[in-house]
């Protein structure tokens, strides 16, 4: 068989033209590679940032490290399963004729028939009561290879569909994930972990005390509510004064310093406690002057609107 010049032309053309479609494809199956790892470097700076805000915000409410992922409470061979290692389930008892019959009817001892030999064969655990042999457990008479089960569950537990060699249908493989289907997941993830972070922040910012209000107005409410408080102490003093247990002297110290500067102190201390948001950059302002000012005016001017009242009423 002879190849002319063109024939042979058109080849070299053709695998030429293959070539090039290869390398394209490599150049950009690497660019796209490159692509994603750069947006995976990216993710994870992300990520690690987020994670030291979240251990910021939880230094803030009190929490020095997260709870421990293992229980501590676990035993020796309780939840300590080392990665990779696969679960073992207890089965079904096996029927007569199965393959789990053999080395358990031949282990049996001497006198029990096996599933090779002539006889019908004896599950693990069954007849007189003896122990299974080399699939029982070791040390313990009586214990089988497998727990007794009822009829219907040893059913359900079996395949249900088997081929005719005996063996079970093999599991379907998952279809392979896209890297980049991932990593849009994951990044949608990312900006609602920030969207909840934010908010977290800002509702850490807010104090416990009247958290809407602005720092002014809370400082007005609390020294104001303060105040009030002393107002009714002063009216204590009042009525104690007029059945003669406080003289007028120490009434009037106690109406003119006393419960202003009371007043004025816990009003101080309120906003330091609870007027302090948990997240904030330096110490909220108290409005110190603002606050002497209403609590030195209040208490008095309570006072005489109490007198006024009295008087009025006689």
């Amino acid at each position: 068989m002879t190849v002319s010049f063109e024939e042979y032309a058109a080849l070299a053309r053709q695998l030429s033209e293959q070539r090039r479609a290869g390398e394209q494809h490599a150049a950009t199956e690497s660019a796209r590679r490159r692509d994603l790892h750069a947006a995976v470097d990216s993710l994870q700076q992300r990520l690690t940032a987020q994670g030291q805000r979240l251990d910021q915000i939880g230094r803030a409410i009190g929490i020095d490290q997260p709870p421990s992922a293992a229980n501590p409470g676990a035993g020796p061979g309780q939840g300590t399963g080392t990665p990779g290692e696969a679960a073992t389930w207890p089965g079904p008892p096996p029927g007569p004729g199965s393959a789990s019959t053999t080395g358990a009817g031949s282990a049996a001892g001497p006198g029990s028939a096996s599933a090779t030999g002539f006889g019908p064969a004896t599950a693990p655990g069954a007849g007189d009561g003896e122990s299974a042999g080399a699939a029982g457990a070791p040390g313990r008479s009586g214990v089988g290879a497998y727990p007794e089960l009822p009829a219907g569950e040893a059913r359900l537990a079996l395949p249900t569909a088997v081929t005719p060699a005996g063996g079970g249908v093999p599991a379907q493989r998952a279809a392979a994930a896209d890297p980049a289907v991932e990593l849009e997941l994951a990044r949608r993830m990312a900006d609602e972990a920030d969207r909840h972070g934010h908010q977290a922040e800002l509702l850490a910012q807010r104090p416990l005390l009247l958290p809407t209000w602005s720092p002014l107005a809370r400082a007005v409410a609390v020294y104001a509510g303060c105040s009030a408080a002393a107002g009714v102490l002063m009216l204590m003093l009042v009525l104690a004064s007029g059945v003669g247990l406080v003289d007028g002297f120490t009434l009037g110290a106690w109406i003119c310093a006393g419960l202003p500067a009371v007043a004025f102190f816990g009003g101080y201390l309120v906003l330091g406690r609870w007027g302090r948001p948990a997240m904030v950059a330096g110490t909220p302002p108290r409005y110190l002057p603002l606050g002497f000012l209403i609590c030195f005016l209040l208490v008095p001017v309570a006072y005489c609107a109490y007198l006024l009242l009295v008087r009025g009423l006689r």
